[in-house]
C-alpha cells in the first residue's frame, strides 16, 4: 500500500481538547465569534444541547481563551480565528475551574462520594497549576476540609483573598439524571438531593455564594432541563440561553460551515462526488435542527459529530459509510429510552411518539425546566424529546410550537423506541427473520412476504388501546417496522409534486449499489364498522394515488436503476385485507 503524506488537516472526530486541535493541524470550525455575545450576556450562563453537538469542545475553547496560563499561546490558538482579530478585554484574565460531572462514578445512592472524589481531584489540580497566583500551602489546607461543599467554600474564599477571579465551567451538570429517572425507586432519593438540604443542592448553593466573591463567571452545560428546574432555587441566578436565537448556531454546524469543510477537503483528497452531491447525501440524515422559534425558516443545524464521522469515512474510503449512524449515537439514544421509562409508564409516552410518527408532527410548549417528578406531563415530555435532539422546531400550529423529527438518524431511533415498547411487554420480533425479509425485499422483489410479516406482527401485538387508535396505530407501526430495513430510507408523507405518499422506501443506492427494487406503499385504513365496500373503495383510491406518485421527479430521481413497485395495502381494523402490486 502506498502512503501519501500531506499537510491536509486532520478530522477532529471525537476530540474535545481545543489546544490539541489547533496545535496539531486539525480542522476547526470557528465558533469564537460567540465569545463577545457570551460576555454581553448574563455572567452565569446555562446552555442545553443534545449529546455530541460540540458542547465539551466549546467549553474547552472558552477555557483556553480565559485562562491566565495560556496567555503566551493566544496567537497560536486564536490568531487566525475571529476572536484573535477581535479580542475582548477579559481574555486570559481568569483562574479556570473546570468540573465534568460525567466523570462522576456511581449511582445516586453514592453520588455524594463520587462528587467529593471528582471535586477533590479538580480542586487539587487547580491549586497546583495556579500555585503562583494563590497563597502558599493552599492545597494542603484544602485537603484538610471534608467534602466538595466545604472545599469549594474554602477555595473561593482563598481566591478572593488573593485578588483572583474564577471562571467556573461545569460540563454535563445533569449527568446523574439518567440513573435517577431510569430507576423509579431513586426518585425519592433524587428529591432529597435536589430539594431542602440535600448535598447536591448544598453544592450549588455554595456555587451561588461564590458568585458574591471570586466566581465572576459560570458556564454550565447539559442535555436535559430536568435537574436545572429542581436546582434553580439552589442556584437561581443563572440564565438559560438554550432557546435564545442569538445562540442558535453556536454549537453544531450550519450548512455553510459543512460546505466550507467539504470544499477544503475536495482540494486535497480523492473525491468521487461533488460538494453538492455530498450535501444532498448528508442533509436528510444529519441536518434540520432548529433551537429557537425565531430562527425557524432560516439556518438549520447539522449534528457536528455526525458530519465529522461522515467526512472522516468519506476521505478514507471515497464513499459514504455503510452505517450512516455511528455506534456512539445509538448508545446515546438508548440512554434516552432509559431516561423516559419512569416505572415503565409507557402508555402516555408511547402515545405521544405514535402521534408524532403517524401525524408527522407534535405540538407543545417548550419548557425551560421542569421537575423530574413531572416528566410524564405532556409538554414536559415533548420538551425532553426536544432537548435530547429527538424533535426540532418547525414553526407554529394553532398557537403552539410545532415540532417534527429532524432527520433520518433520529427517525430510526424513535421508531426503534416505538417497537421497543412492545418488547418491554415481553413481545419480541425475530431480528433474523426481519433481516432475511429485508434482504429479499431489496434484492428479490419479495414484497408480499415482507408485508405479510408486518401484518402478522401488528395483529399479534396490538393492544386494546392500540386498536382504539386505529389508523394512526397501523400507520405508525408499519412505518416503524419499515424503518428497521437497512436498505431503505423510509419517507412518510413525502411531499411530491402530486401530493402525498404514505411511505416511499427510498433505496440507499450510495451504500448498496447493487440493489434492484424500490417501493411506494399506499397504506389505507377502514374501520371495523365500515362496510366491506369501503375496502374496495380504498383499494381503488390507493391504486390511483400510487400511479400518480410514481410519475414524479422526486421518485424518478431517487430510485435510480431499481425497479419501482407500487404496493397498495388496505387494513380493516387490525387485519390486512388487501396487499397487491399495481
Amino acid at each position: 500500500m502506498e502512503y501519501v503524506f500531506s499537510d491536509r488537516k486532520l478530522i477532529p472526530y471525537g476530540m474535545m481538547n481545543f489546544k490539541d486541535i489547533r496545535l496539531d493541524n486539525y480542522y476547526y470550525v470557528d465558533k469564537t465569534s460567540y465569545i463577545p455575545l457570551i460576555e454581553r450576556s448574563n455572567r452565569f450562563f446555562f446552555f442545553i444541547r443534545p449529546r455530541r453537538f460540540g458542547k465539551s469542545l466549546t467549553l474547552n475553547m472558552l477555557q483556553h481563551y480565559y485562562d491566565v496560563r495560556t496567555k503566551d499561546l493566544f496567537d497560536a490558538l486564536y490568531g487566525d480565528l475571529y476572536i484573535g482579530k477581535h479580542p475582548t478585554p477579559e481574555r486570559n484574565s481568569y483562574l479556570v475551574l473546570y468540573l465534568n460531572f460525567s466523570g462522576i462514578s456511581g449511582g445516586l445512592h453514592d453520588y455524594r462520594e463520587g462528587l467529593d472524589a471528582h471535586c477533590q481531584t479538580r480542586f487539587d489540580f487547580f491549586c497546583e497549576v495556579y500555585a503562583d497566583y494563590l497563597p502558599q500551602g493552599i492545597r494542603e489546607r484544602l485537603d484538610e476540609k471534608a467534602g466538595a461543599v466545604n472545599q469549594l467554600d474554602y477555595l473561593v474564599s482563598e481566591c478572593e483573598r488573593a485578588g483572583q477571579n474564577i471562571y467556573l465551567f461545569i460540563d454535563e451538570y445533569d449527568h446523574f439524571t439518567n440513573a435517577i429517572l431510569s430507576d423509579a425507586g431513586s426518585l425519592n432519593r433524587y428529591t432529597e438531593e435536589t430539594h431542602k438540604e440535600g448535598y447536591l443542592r448544598a453544592f450549588f448553593n455554595k456555587v451561588k455564594a461564590g458568585t458574591y466573591s471570586s466566581i465572576k463567571r459560570c458556564f454550565i452545560t447539559g442535555v436535559s432541563p430536568v435537574t436545572m428546574d429542581d436546582l434553580t432555587s439552589g442556584f437561581n441566578i443563572g440564565t438559560n440561553y438554550s432557546l435564545s436565537p442569538e445562540f442558535n448556531e453556536m454549537m453544531g454546524f450550519n450548512e455553510s460551515e459543512v460546505r466550507q469543510m467539504l470544499e477544503y477537503y475536495s482540494t486535497n483528497s480523492p473525491f468521487n462526488h461533488t460538494v453538492d452531491q455530498l450535501i444532498a447525501i448528508m442533509k436528510p440524515w444529519y441536518d434540520n435542527y432548529c433551537f429557537a422559534e425565531e430562527c425557524y425558516g432560516q439556518a438549520t443545524m447539522y449534528n457536528s459529530n455526525m458530519v465529522l464521522y461522515f467526512v472522516m469515512n468519506y476521505i478514507l474510503y471515497g464513499k459514504q459509510p455503510r452505517n450512516m449512524i455511528e455506534s456512539n449515537i445509538r448508545i446515546d439514544y438508548e440512554k434516552l429510552r432509559m431516561l423516559i421509562r419512569k416505572d415503565k409508564e409507557f402508555a402516555h409516552d408511547a402515545s405521544i411518539i405514535q402521534t408524532l410518527v403517524s401525524q408527522g408532527y407534535i405540538t407543545g410548549e417548550l419548557k425551560e425546566g421542569f421537575p423530574a417528578a413531572n416528566i410524564v406531563d405532556s409538554d414536559n415530555f415533548v420538551s425532553l424529546l426536544y432537548y435530547f435532539g429527538m424533535l426540532t422546531i418547525s414553526g407554529m400550529h394553532k398557537g403552539k410550537t410545532k415540532l417534527t423529527i429532524p432527520n433520518q438518524v433520529v427517525q430510526e431511533q424513535l421508531y426503534t423506541y416505538l417497537l421497543n415498547t412492545y418488547n418491554e411487554a415481553d413481545l419480541s420480533f425475530s431480528n433474523h427473520e426481519k433481516d432475511e425479509l429485508a434482504s429479499a425485499l431489496a434484492y428479490d422483489g419479495a414484497w408480499k412476504s415482507y408485508f405479510d410479516y408486518i401484518a402478522e406482527c401488528l395483529k399479534r401485538y396490538a393492544s386494546q388501546r392500540d386498536k382504539q387508535k386505529g389508523e394512526s396505530f397501523v400507520h405508525g407501526f408499519t412505518l416503524a417496522m419499515t424503518a428497521q430495513n437497512r436498505f431503505y430510507r423510509p419517507i412518510s408523507e413525502a411531499d411530491t409534486q402530486a401530493g402525498y405518499v404514505d411511505i416511499f422506501l427510498c433505496p440507499l443506492l450510495g451504500i448498496y449499489q447493487d440493489m434492484e427494487h424500490s417501493y411506494i406503499i399506499e397504506l389505507k385504513y377502514a374501520k371495523y364498522k365500515d362496510p366491506e365496500t369501503r375496502v374496495e373503495e380504498l383499494r381503488l383510491e390507493g391504486i390511483a394515488q400510487a400511479n400518480r406518485y410514481a410519475d414524479t421527479d422526486t421518485v424518478r430521481e431517487a430510485i435510480g436503476s431499481t425497479q419501482l413497485h407500487k404496493i397498495v395495502v388496505v387494513y380493516k381494523g387490525m387485519e390486512m385485507r388487501v396487499c397487491e402490486e399495481v
